[in-house]
């Protein structure tokens, strides 16, 4: 149900801001929007999974909170990290 080795990989290298960059708020956002669209279509087809849910919704609130973050730090970084990985907000 985790995304794959080579899945995170993909994600980190594009969104990543240095050579060595593994753990910026950029970083981290896209992995946790990764693991929301996972688990997002794991519901789909198990509708009473009532304990992942909640592991949705604390991924889904440690998103937003890394966001309000990145927005309040840097606003350009944020527009693109919302642009690139189609957030609404």
């Amino acid at each position: 149900m985790s995304l794959t080795k080579e899945h995170k990989q993909e994600l980190i290298g594009s969104f990543k801001r240095g050579k060595a960059d593994t753990g910026s708020a950029e970083v981290q956002i896209a992995l946790l929007s990764g693991r929301i669209s996972q688990l997002t279509g794991h519901f789909k087809k198990h509708s009473k999974d009532f304990a992942s849910r909640r592991g949705l919704l604390m991924m889904v609130s440690r998103r937003r909170r890394l966001l309000d973050y990145l927005k309040g730090v840097a606003p350009s970084r944020y527009l693109e990290v919302i642009k690139r990985l189609d957030i609404r907000k």
